[in-house]
């Protein structure tokens, strides 16, 4: 029906129709797949939720005498300095170290890079290699995020196809990174849009592929790679929807342009720090197939839930959800009501994707063709073996 290069066309002179996933779900609805796929140019989709698996390249920029840092704080908080002479990488959910001898867990690195987003100071201590070509032991100053050279968000695992239900059949409080589990089955927790969720509007990734531009945490971004622990081979439905964790990808891009209303630090209590985003993926439509994947419901999507009470890599399950029955509130386990939350904001997550239909409207950002697939033939290989030492 379309091509990228038609669509960026409309898009360049403020033509193209864009809605968002949740309005094309209405509009098929009313007039179905076929004339909705006529009307409409773009989808875009949203999230924002918990991805600790998200990180910072910062370079400083060299010092004089200069530095080969080997260990550096930001804001006490430790980032990896293993390549190049001032390059560091910021985890997001890396820890403070201490605090005048004191751990403090509450504060971690998606701290720092929401605080430096925001135009914030940040304290540099470091500790260098002492050679001939950096003779510098020791370095302190304080950063902005205009007064180094490259701040830029790579993050190695983004945008979960589909994730999991957490409860807790044990007899104490478990502290999980879906937040507290109360025991005897007293809450269950989710963290994933459903029918908003970027991947799962396109399943098969016929659309997204390497190289196509997103909105990430208020600014450009980039799906640089497959995410790790992609696991495209999941188990799915007939609507080719994955049962649970199925797809991931890899994200790049400029945290300089990055507005801090949609990234957040955040800490979960006695598991650690981690950082809240928000990610949109825009959907080109270049055929009705691509509307037919759109249409997908709530009621049409489900997750696995996982009784985190067994400390093991493979837990037990409780069957499969729906995600309209997660988003009602309650759910019901072994015939117990069981009240439910999300970790991901349906609330932010819906401003996504109305921002990036905004961006779109008004021509300030135009679509991608990807320059490579994302595989879908990956196995998940765990370590099972066993070394004693």
């Amino acid at each position: 029906m379309r091509t990228i290069a038609e669509i960026n066309e409309k898009i360049s002179q403020k033509r193209a129709i864009v809605w968002t996933a949740e309005e094309l779900k209405a509009r098929v609805g009313e007039v179905g797949v076929n004339k909705a796929a006529k009307e409409v140019d773009v989808v875009t989709t949203g999230t924002f939720e918990p991805m600790e698996s998200s990180g910072a390249i910062i370079n400083l920029g060299h010092t004089d005498p200069p530095i080969k840092i080997r260990r550096c704080w930001l804001d006490g908080v430790p980032a990896y300095s293993g390549f190049g002479a001032v390059d560091l990488y910021l985890g997001a959910s890396c820890p403070v170290d201490t605090i005048d001898g004191e751990e403090v867990r509450e504060r971690g690195g998606g701290h720092v890079i929401e605080d430096l987003i925001a135009g914030k100071s940040i304290q540099v201590r470091a500790i260098g290699q002492v050679t001939d070509c950096y003779p510098r032991a020791t370095f302190e100053t304080t950063i902005t995020r205009d007064t180094i050279n490259q701040f830029y968000l790579f993050n190695p695992r983004n945008l979960y196809q589909n994730f999991i239900v957490g409860v807790n059949g044990g007899d104490r409080p478990l502290h999980t990174y879906l937040g507290p589990l109360q025991p005897r089955l007293g809450n269950a927790v989710y963290s994933n849009p459903g029918s908003l969720s970027p991947l799962l509007n396109d399943p098969d990734l016929q659309i997204v592929g390497i190289g196509t531009k997103i909105f990430l945490a208020g600014g450009i971004g980039y799906v640089a790679w497959e995410g790790t622990q992609h696991f495209p081979l999941q188990k799915r439905l007939e609507n080719r929807t994955p049962i649970g964790p199925s797809a991931t990808l890899a994200l790049i891009g400029d945290a300089k342009q990055m507005d801090a209303r949609w990234i957040r630090g955040c800490y979960f209590k006695s598991y650690g720090p981690s950082l809240m985003m928000g990610v949109g993926v825009p959907l080109p439509v270049l055929n009705v197939e691509v509307i037919e994947r759109c249409a997908v419901q709530d009621k049409d999507l489900v997750a696995p839930i996982v009784d985190f009470s067994i400390p093991r890599r493979v837990r037990p399950t409780f069957g499969l959800v729906s995600y309209a029955q997660l988003k009602s509130g309650r759910i019901t386990i072994e015939g117990r009501t069981v009240r439910v939350a999300s970790l991901a904001s349906l609330f932010l997550s819906r401003k996504v994707a109305q921002e990036l239909k905004q961006w779109i409207k008004e021509g300030i950002f135009t679509l991608t063709e990807p320059v490579a697939p994302i595989p879908m033939e990956r196995s998940f290989l765990p370590q099972d073996r066993w070394t004693e030492f």
